[in-house]
Order: structure tokens, then C-alpha cells, then sequence
């Protein structure tokens, strides 16, 4: 298979590309992010790359694209790095940048999530052959294959992380496969990986399907690593997330491509805000807001910023309730046995 990387495409001249982060507690978080942004620089050298955090982080992605309205670009290319389209990628990211177009009168074209592809297989793939190189001795027909993804109110979004999960068993040939999450919805990382350890395997490799490190990916080591401890007798594997695998810069350029070419098709066939899915049909035509207005920057890295940042820098201590108090629709399992409740025992 040919890749986006090992093809050169023509770049319009008058155009400018953010990149809009979450933005994490966690500042090797937010230098991972900043060197996924430096190598789609590289790849892109002669048009503006920049990045913008929901939260948590400066800069905010109202600032970022200041910086490429400040040079005088008038058509902006915004990206989500976000694996799956859930809130963040269909309310929060597009209403900021729908408010700033609006008041500056700014181009900006909106492209897709990562999502799911043959490319972002592959990068969780090489994840995993990293793992099952260094540790040959399992055959991989014996072997449980847990994905842990982060977990949201979107079914659509959750049912994407289950379809890697079997893209890779079948892929690879693993024995069974499990998906966990660290939050939000069921089953959690602690009680999915017991109920999956009935099955009989001596042997998990657990891959978080995260982006980047962060609050999220400790939680899942530490609920795993509870798991493992009470089970001395099966051997755990952590394969490492995603990061700055090639194949996922590979669908950064991918996405951009996409916008100029005019195929950039969302999918709205599941989304819960357009059609009646199953339990969520109250959620049809919920109206397009952030949620993250209030937060936006509280916590700045300095590291990243110098003096600036030092001037920035705000206490996170005042904004500790923010722990996602945002105004959601009530998830409808949030008292699942195996879902949000227990999390907050296990804490």
C-alpha cells in the first residue's frame, strides 16, 4: 500500500492549518501533542502549522488561529487530533470555530477526526508487534487481546474503539479480544479485565488506544495493574499508545488532504445528535456549544511558554471540580455495575 507520507501533494500557498488539542494536566501530554504538530510541520514545511488546546492549556485554539490571522491567512484548515468523533470533535472544537469565523470573518474549513482507517490499524498494530517481538513466547492464539479506550457519552464513538479491537484479533490472530475504558461508559478497565479473565487466558497484552499519556492512560495502567497483582499467575503485557507512530502523522496529512479535495465526508450515519439511536433519542438536534469556555487555558505548561507562561499561569486548584461538570445530557448508564459508579470506588 502506498501512504500519504511517500506522496507529494500540492499545497495551496494562502492557506494556514491548526491543530486543536484537548490540552492535559499532564505536560508530557502536551509535548507529545507538540511533537506530533512538529512533524506535520515537517511534512508541510511551507505552510503555517499551529495548535490550539480546548482546555487546560495555552495556547487556546482562539489564539492559535490569531497567530495565522496575524500573518495574514485567510483560509484556516482546522484539524481535531482526536481519535473518534464524540463531544469534543462535534460540539466544543466547532464552536469555538464557528464563533471565531464568525466575528473575524475568517475561512475556516473543519476536517475530519482521525477515526477509523487501515492506517490508524496499522499504527495501533505496529503498537502491538513492538509488545509481541519483545515477549515471543505466548503463541498469539493464547494470547487475550484487551483495547482500553477512553470511554464517552457517544455509542458511536465507543463502538469504533470495539471495531479496532476485532480489526486487530483478526488481524493478528489473537485468542479472544476484550474492549475496556477508563471512563464514562462500561465496562471500566478493572471489572471488564476480571469478567475477561474468566475466559481462561494466561496471557494479556493490554493496548490503551489513546493518543497521547495522560491522567486517562495512568488510570488505565493502575486499574490493570490492581488486576494483575490479584493475578499472579497470568502474565501482563502493556503495549504502549499511539503517540507519533508514523501511520498516525500519515492520517494527519490524509485528513488535510481530504478538505482540499473536497472529500471531506463526516459520518453521520450514528451520530446521536441526527438520528434515533437506541436509548439516546432524546439527544436528536441537542444545539452545538462548548462546554469548555469556562476553562479554556486554566492550566498553563510554562515549560512550553517561558515568562509568558509564567505570567499565564493560573492555579488548576480553583478549577478542580472541572472533572467534565459540564452541561452534558445525563449518560444513561452512569449507574452501570460494571461502568462510571464503580470508578469512583476504585479511585
Amino acid at each position: 500500500m502506498v501512504y500519504p507520507a511517500s506522496i507529494k501533494y500540492q499545497y495551496p500557498s494562502d492557506i494556514g492549518i491548526v491543530l486543536c488539542g484537548h490540552g492535559s494536566r499532564d505536560s508530557q501530554a502536551v509535548k507529545e501533542f507538540i511533537n506530533v504538530v512538529e512533524k506535520i510541520k515537517a511534512r508541510i514545511p511551507d505552510i503555517p502549522v499551529v495548535f490550539g488546546f480546548l482546555e487546560f492549556n495555552r495556547p487556546i485554539i482562539s489564539e492559535a488561529l490569531d497567530q495565522l490571522r496575524n500573518m495574514g491567512i485567510r483560509r484556516i484548515i482546522a484539524l481535531p487530533a482526536m481519535l473518534f468523533a464524540a463531544g469534543h470533535t462535534k460540539n466544543d472544537i466547532p464552536a469555538v470555530l464557528n464563533k471565531y469565523s464568525a466575528e473575524s470573518g475568517i475561512t475556516i474549513q473543519y476536517g475530519r477526526e482521525l477515526g477509523l482507517n487501515s492506517l490508524m490499524i496499522g499504527a495501533a498494530g505496529a503498537r502491538l508487534r513492538e509488545t509481541i517481538d519483545s515477549n515471543p513466547i505466548f503463541p498469539l492464539s493464547q494470547t487475550l487481546l484487551v483495547v482500553a479506550g477512553r470511554g464517552s457519552s457517544d455509542p458511536d464513538a465507543n463502538s469504533n474503539v470495539c471495531k479496532i479491537t476485532r480489526m486487530l484479533v483478526e488481524g493478528f490472530g489473537f485468542g479472544w479480544g476484550e474492549t475496556v475504558f477508563s471512563g464514562v461508559t462500561f465496562p471500566l478497565v478493572d471489572p471488564g479485565l476480571r469478567h475477561a479473565l474468566k475466559l481462561g487466558f494466561k496471557r494479556v497484552i493490554l493496548l490503551p488506544y489513546f493518543l497521547f499519556s495522560g491522567v486517562l492512560v495512568s488510570r488505565v495502567r493502575v486499574h490493570s495493574l490492581r488486576v494483575s497483582n490479584d493475578n499472579p499467575d497470568v502474565e501482563f503485557l502493556n503495549a504502549s499508545y499511539l503517540s507519533d507512530q508514523d501511520l498516525v502523522i500519515d492520517t494527519f496529512m490524509e485528513r488535510i488532504q481530504e478538505v482540499l479535495s473536497g472529500e471531506n465526508f463526516m459520518n453521520c450515519a450514528l451520530c446521536k445528535y441526527r438520528s434515533n439511536l437506541l436509548g439516546f433519542e432524546s439527544e436528536v438536534g441537542y444545539e452545538q456549544k462548548s462546554h469548555h469556555d469556562h476553562v479554556e487555558g486554566c492550566l498553563d505548561i510554562q515549560s512550553n511558554f517561558g515568562d509568558e507562561g509564567k505570567n499565564k499561569k493560573k492555579n488548576f486548584s480553583e478549577n478542580k471540580t472541572h472533572e467534565h461538570s459540564h452541561e452534558h445530557f445525563p449518560y444513561p448508564h452512569a449507574q452501570h455495575p460494571l461502568g462510571p459508579v464503580t470508578l469512583r470506588s476504585l479511585n
